[in-house]
Parts: C-alpha cells; sequence; structure tokens
C-alpha cells in the first residue's frame, strides 16, 4: 500500500514469544514451502515458514489457505500480531498473509516493486526477528536499518530491496492487512474457517 512515505514505524513490542517460536523451529521447515523462491525472482535467496497465505489468484475473490507454520506460530504470531493491529489500524479487516522470511547470509532481495493488487490494498508490516548492522533494507533509494523490538511498515508500492551482507541470516514476521470495507468484507466471508 502506498501509505506516504517510504517506511512508518509502529513502534515497540515484546516480540520475544514469537522469536522463540520461529528460532525453535527445526532447520528443515525454512525449505519446505519454495513457492515465492519459485515464484518471485526477486525471493530466490529467502527462505520462509508460512502461516497464512494467498498466491493471489481469482483477485478479489482469493483464498486465503493456513500452511504448515499455522501450527508451528500462530500460537504466539496472533497475539502480536492482533496488538498491532488494534494500536495502529482500523478494526474489521482481513490477514490475507503471514510468514517468518530469512534471507541467507550474503543473500540480496533485487529491487522491486510488489505488483499485484492485493499489495495495492494491503498494509505490510514488519516485524524484524534476527538481524544484524550489515543488512541494508532500501526503499525508495534511501537505507532503512529495521530494528529488533521494533515493528515497521512498509510502502511496497515504492522500490525496495535488501542486502544482508552478513554472516547470520536476517529473518523478519511479514504480514498483510487489508483494511475494514466492502473488499475486506467479501474476502471475510470467503474465507470463514480461517480462524477455526
Amino acid at each position: 500500500m502506498d501509505i506516504g512515505a517510504p517506511l512508518k514505524e509502529l513502534g515497540e513490542y515484546d516480540i520475544r514469544p514469537l522469536t522463540e517460536a520461529i528460532l525453535s523451529v527445526p532447520a528443515d521447515t525454512w525449505k519446505g514451502n519454495t513457492f515465492r523462491q519459485l515464484e518471485y525472482e526477486v525471493h530466490e535467496q529467502t527462505q520462509s515458514i508460512v502461516m497464512l497465505f494467498t498466491d493471489g489468484s481469482g483477485w478479489p475473490d482469493i483464498k486465503i489457505s493456513k500452511e504448515i507454520g499455522w501450527a508451528l506460530l500462530a500460537e504466539k504470531a496472533l497475539p502480536l500480531m492482533d496488538k498491532i493491529l488494534q494500536d495502529h489500524y482500523a478494526p474489521g479487516g482481513i490477514i490475507i498473509r503471514a510468514m517468518a522470511a530469512r534471507l541467507t547470509p550474503g543473500g540480496v532481495i533485487k529491487p522491486h516493486t510488489d505488483k499485484h493488487p492485493s499489495f495495492h490494498e494491503g498494509h505490510r508490516i514488519h516485524i524484524p526477528i534476527t538481524t544484524n548492522s550489515r543488512v541494508r533494507f532500501m526503499i525508495g533509494g534511501r537505507p532503512y536499518r529495521f530494528e529488533v523490538g521494533k515493528v515497521y511498515e512498509i510502502n511496497n508500492q515504492q522500490q525496495h530491496s535488501v542486502m544482508n551482507k552478513g554472516a547470520a541470516g536476517r529473518i523478519n514476521f511479514i504480514f498483510d492487512y487489508i483494511p475494514p470495507g466492502d473488499l475486506a468484507d467479501s474476502l471475510i466471508a470467503g474465507n470463514l474457517a480461517l480462524r477455526d
């Protein structure tokens, strides 16, 4: 969503329960879902633990599915996401994607803008889980350093990229929130089983 600025800081949150859940996941789990890496060239050097996902086909009549990350992360992720949404966004919308995304050491996410219509409609929220001093997140041609313990919304309609020149993987938990309105109402009606 174009938020009128490259980045919005949403404040500090206690991310420890979610961090512990993500870091305790077996290493092979990161390689279990390769849709993003295969479908989007810019994400080929990333790995994901996907909790909620839509590929966006049939927009706006999309199906949102619970993936393997739901069983692993939802218990700790949902309260944190709900708190962030309660603090900063109007209630009554819907989360259409949620995942932990790891950028491998030395990895790059090439400059791009998020093209699918769902990215024009949704808020893209990043929760840094692990990082290092050699990670650079570029938005609109400017570098940003995300701090663990803070939460950010990025303007995914501006060109953005990430470089991890450090020796450790960078992990962000990312989720997309469609705010309340006719679109969210339709998505909720079409995906009633999500929180069961």
